[in-house]
Formats: C-alpha cells, structure tokens, sequence
C-alpha cells in the first residue's frame, strides 16, 4: 500500500456547557429565543449552524405573526422535499408555548402530490383558502410566482430555508424574484442558513437588499460550546496517490459511525463505476453477507467478526434506494445507535440530513462549495448519548507531475486549503476587535486573565457566555457607517471566505517566494471588500479590512503558539480554542502594522509542505509560477494610494531601494502607475 499523506487535523475542543440545548419557559433553545426576540421584524436573516434548530425557531416566528401581527398565511420554501419533514406538525404548547404548529398534509406540499397533478395548481387554492401554513420546494414556490405573480403573496410570510440557494445573480431565478417581493415591500420573510457564503463568487443578496433585513447570528462555536456531549470536532485533509478505494481504510475507522460521499463520477477521483466504487469500498472493510430484508442495508464483516449495517445511497434503483431511504427514517434510527453504522452517498446525505449518530464525515474528492462543506461537516455534529468526538474527513488526489490533470489537482488542493482555513475561523470564537485606549475600562463578563485588565498594556479577554474574544489594537479604525459596523460585527466569516477562495490571493500566499505580505493583506483584502461591498466608503472598507485580516491572523497565529516553536507539531492536534486563548492572553503589543505584516497562508504552506513528497509540492509551484500576474492598474493604483498615506505619515515617498521590501513594492506601483498613464498617453 502506498503512503497516504496526511494534513494534520484542527482540533477544536468546546467545553460541553449544555447552554444551546437547554429550553426556556416557551419551549425554545438558545438560538430560537434570540430569534423570537426579533419576531417583530419584517425582513429577518437567521445565519446559524446545522442542528440549531432553525425550523422550530421559524415556527415559533410565523405562529406569532399569524396570531399577533396580522399575516395572512406563512409559506415554507425548502430545496428538496426530504427537507420538508423538518416542518411537519409540532405539539409546541406541551413545552410551555402558546400555539402549536400544524400544517394540513394536503398542503404540505412536499409530500401531497398537488391538485390535478400540479403542486402550482395547490399553492392558488392554498391562498384562496383560509388556512393558515403551506410547505412546498423552493421550485413550487419559483413557479408559483412565475404564474401567479408576486401581488397575490402579498399580507404573507415567505420562509426560505437553505437561503443560500439564492443568489444576486441574475440568472438566479429565485434571487430575482426575493428582489422584486422585497421592492414591493408588502410581504414578511424569514430567510434562514447553515453557511451564508456561496461557493461562487456571487452573492446571496446585494448590499442594498441585506441591509433590509435584521440578522441573527449563532455561530458555530456558540453550539457546539453549548452541547452536552460532543466535545471535540476534528477537521483533516488527506493526500492519497493510486485509487482512493485502496487506502481508504487509512481514514476509515470501521468502529465509527460514518457517513461516506464518494466523488461525482465526472470528478477526477472518480474510479469510473460508483456501483462499482461502493462494493470496491464494502470490499475494502469485509466479507458480504448479504441483504438486511427489512432495511436493505448491506451486512458486511469485518475482519475482527463483527457485522456492519451499511446503507448504501448510491445505488439509484427506485426500489432499492426507497426501501434504504425509508430504513433511515425509521424511528429507530434516531433512537438506536447500531440501527446503522455506515452511510455511502453521491448527491444524498447532505443539507436537512438528520442522523444524530453521525461520528465521521469522510468525503472523498474536493467540493466546490465552501457551503457544502460545511453542511457535510454539519451531519456530523449533532450531539448524542455517548458522542464525545466527531470528524470531518476530506481525501484528495495528490498532485501527480507526471499527470496531465496536475492542474486540476493543483487547483482541488489549494481549494482545500481555502476551506480548511475557512473552517478554523469558522469554529473558533467570534472576536470583539476595538482601538486600544489608555482610558478604556474593562468590559464586564471577559475574563481577563491573571493580570486582570490594565489599560497600559493589550488587553484581551474571553466572554463564555456570548463565545467573543475582546482584544484592543493599536491603530485600528473602527468602522463609522451602519452597514461597517454590521459587517464588522456580524460578517467577518463571509469577508474571510471571499478572500481564502480568491485564486489568486491563495497561489500567491503559499508559492510566491517574493510575496510582501502586505500586497495580500493590504492590496488585495481591501479589493475583495470593495467589490463585495461597493457601497462603502474608503474609510469603512480599510476599517472592515483590518478586522478580517485581524481576525483571520489570530486565528493562524494561534495555531503556531500551540504547535511550538517548529511551527507543525508532530501530532494531529492544534487545539484551536486553546491556542487563540493562550495567544490572546499573551499579546502585548499588537498593532495593525504588525498584523498587516503577517502572511495568513505561512501555515498553510508549512502542512502543506509537511505533508506532500519533494515532487508533488515541486509540481504545483510549478504550474502556480507559470500563471504568476505582474501588477496590473488597479494594483498599483492601490498601492500608490498606500504610497500616499506613507507620506503623509514620513514625509517622503516610498524608495524603491528601500530594505523595506513593502516600502519598496509601494514604489513599485507608483512607477507602474506612472509607466502605464504615459504610455495612454502616448
């Protein structure tokens, strides 16, 4: 067997407080009860992981609206139909709330087949009639609009759960048709997500249109911090050479509860066959014994004589996969840990799968998505009875130099990456980034540490109850407009995202040698902001910059203090919480300078490097050298900007014979910009 090469793992430890999934008086959880607290809203925006209890939180919403506030009817739109059960009936005053949620099954459109055959037929009796909640797929809802038009929804509430199948594109049919609901302004919506960033570079909403709706945001580290017994998330990255069938067990522990995704077959870690793929995979882990009768689960034993229960999804035979569909919906699958043990899916198993057992989700082959990620990663972190840890597994083809797809490979890495470093900011604590100030007073609920708060020195803290960090920066800008500060407060992860998926901020950051990092953080951050969000002014886009980079640049610094001084620590664990912590805890002198200086990719590249042959890693350069860009207009538009601000602070222009390599690259684009004005010229 040939030697799988490993990333080694973020670890991210959470304390267990049992805090989200205590209920209060009403029924509702800690993420349902921010968000009833804004049930008033006309537009509202729920960003919350999976297995918060998004549903139930939009049930407490729409059944106040409906009795208090004078909506005519609540409509639910969900992106597939197995979705839908999420929303079926709901005894919510057995649990101390004042209505209960229930949904005719003829209006339950994900389930009823439609009038005269035709679901769009359903939602115009549904809106004639006097009841009060239908659930339908996103698709019946588009159509619904399309023939019916946007008046006759109008006095209702429209819930869009999985928002982030919207997109501001406007070949985005749903997308454009929130746009001209939320124009005519005569409707409610709840817009509901696990993951608000889109694998593409478009965005949900456009600026002018989300800052209609209020958001409520629970982060990941807020749930999984509030579990009673998942305590430890474990995300790693494996490099495979050969068929990734014959090393899986590398990754694979068949003693774990796994939910397996094999490639789409037109990828290139696709073996050609996925019939063939999965008896290659029920192979690798036994002898097969044959069918379950009542399940169709495959009964396979391993070579230590037990008898695994897998389910396999891939097979699209109408009647083998309902019976296996049916099978895990069972009751008993939610209340008996061994009804099944493993789960291989292509396009299944993914956003709106509930199987609370879950302990590993290995994936196999990059995904495009940063959302699918993170809704992969979601089935794997639901908590359950004697679930102390779980894991998130991605196998990727190793780039191979001898291969014409090294560029394909190249680009799957480096993606791969973007996401785990996407990831780790994502699970780790939101932070509270404010200018350091001599007179500033401590804030109440942060633990300070032992030296407690001294306003002559950098002062962080850690709040648990709201799962923030407060860290003072010297020289930072704070964010002067509405949409800044939300952005700042709110918005950092989406912000990160952009800039981790941006191809050429990524090749540059971990395979340029002469990189200052400042063209990243500086230069090409403060694009990206641009572009995202081009209604802000100068000001707010450098204050929105320095709190991501800030935020993004603790995060992997913390990394390196837990690791030591080697930079990767031989073990699979950089304890992520308590690097940021003791990180944190130990700044003194942090500054905008300082974090500008700081390349976000170094440690990318340190596992990357720790984890790949001399060849593959050579590969790779290679095909990244032969792309590298020169700067173009804008760049040295921007840094002439910065060239600027540099002498209004020093009195003098940048030298380009500076030892300052930044000094030097501002000079650089000031001599591009004059180069390129007078050949226009000219």
């Amino acid at each position: 067997m040939k030697e799988t090469k490993i990333i080694p793992s973020v670890t991210v430890n959470y304390k267990g407080t049992g805090n989200s999934i205590k209920s209060n008086e009403l029924g509702m959880r800690a993420m349902q009860e921010r968000a009833y607290e804004k049930r008033g809203e006309q537009y509202l925006l729920i960003k919350s992981p999976p297995a918060s209890g998004k549903s139930r939180a939009l049930m407490f919403i729409a059944l106040d609206k409906l009795n208090n506030q004078g909506i005519k009817q609540a409509i639910i739109a969900v992106p597939e139909k197995s979705i839908g059960s999420s929303f079926a009936n709901e005894p919510l005053s057995k649990f101390g709330f004042y209505h209960d949620w229930f949904v005719e099954p003829k209006w339950n459109l994900c389930n009823a087949p439609g009038e005269d055959g035709s679901k769009v037929n359903s939602v115009k009796s549904f809106l004639e009639s006097d009841d009060t909640v239908l659930v339908c797929t996103h698709a019946t809802f588009r159509f619904a609009i399309e023939r019916l038009g946007i008046e006759v929804f109008d006095e209702r509430l429209i819930a869009i759960d999985e928002f982030h199948h919207v997109s501001a594109d406007e070949n985005n049919v749903l997308g454009t048709q929130l746009k001209q609901l939320v124009e005519r302004d005569k409707i409610n919506i709840v817009a509901m997500t696990g993951s608000y960033f889109r694998g593409d570079a478009n965005p949900v909403l456009m600026p002018d249109d989300e800052a209609k709706f209020d958001t409520v945001t629970y982060t990941y580290y807020e749930q999984l911090n509030g579990y009673e017994h998942l305590k430890t998330l474990n995300i790693g990255y494996y490099f495979y050479s050969g068929a990734y069938a014959d090393e899986i067990l590398d990754v694979l522990n068949p003693n774990e509860k796994t939910i397996i995704h094999i490639p789409n077959v037109n990828s290139r870690e696709s073996m050609g066959d996925k019939i063939k793929e999965v008896e290659h995979i029920i192979h690798e882990l036994g002898e097969w014994q044959g069918i379950d009768s009542k399940t169709g689960f495959h009964l396979v034993k391993t070579r230590d004589g037990n008898i695994l229960k897998i389910a396999d999804l891939v097979d699209d035979e109408a009647t083998k996969r309902n019976r296996v569909s049916a099978a895990l919906k069972m009751p008993e699958a939610k209340k008996n840990r061994d009804h099944v043990d493993i789960i291989i899916a292509l396009g299944m198993a993914k956003e709106g799968f509930d199987w609370i057992w879950c302990e590993h989700a290995l994936t196999i082959g990059y995904r495009s998505s940063l959302t699918e990620i993170v809704q992969i990663i979601g089935r794997a972190t639901r908590d359950a009875p004697n679930k102390i840890q779980s894991r998130f597994t991605n196998l990727i083809a190793e780039p191979d130099a001898s291969e014409d797809a090294v560029t394909d490979a190249v680009n799957d890495t480096l993606k791969a990456i973007s996401a785990s470093l996407l990831m780790e900011q994502v699970l780790a604590p939101r932070f509270n980034f404010t200018p350091k100030n001599p007179q500033s007073e401590p804030v109440k609920g942060y633990d300070y540490g032992e030296d407690g708060y001294n306003p002559d020195k950098e002062n962080v803290g850690f709040n648990e109850e709201t799962g923030q960090f407060q860290i003072e920066i010297k020289g930072l800008t704070e964010p002067k407009s509405k949409d800044a500060q939300r952005i700042c407060k709110e918005d950092l992860n989406e912000v990160i995202a952009a800039f981790v998926q941006d191809k050429q901020t990524i090749e540059r950051g971990m395979f340029d040698e002469e990189l200052v990092p400042e063209e990243l953080t500086q230069i090409r951050m403060g694009k990206i902001i641009k572009d995202k969000y081009p209604d802000l002014d100068e000001g707010d886009i450098e204050s929105v910059r320095q709190h991501a980079i800030a935020a993004l640049n603790i995060t992997q610094k913390a990394k390196e203090i837990v690791n030591g001084e080697s930079r990767i620590g031989e073990k699979a664990n950089t304890a992520l919480i308590d690097g940021v912590r003791k990180f944190a805890m130990d700044v003194r002198e942090l500054d905008v300078d300082w974090i500008d200086s700081i390349n976000p990719f170094s440690e990318a590249y340190s596992i990357l490097a720790k984890s790949m042959n001399e060849s593959s890693l050579k590969a790779m350069a290679e095909v990244i050298s032969a792309r590298k860009q020169n700067i173009s207009l804008d760049e040295a538009r921007d840094l002439a900007k910065r060239a600027l601000k540099f002498k209004k602070e020093r009195g003098r222009l940048p030298d380009i014979k500076s030892a300052d390599p930044w000094e030097q690259r501002m000079a650089q684009g000031i001599a591009v910009l004059a180069r390129l004005k007078s050949e226009s010229n000219g």
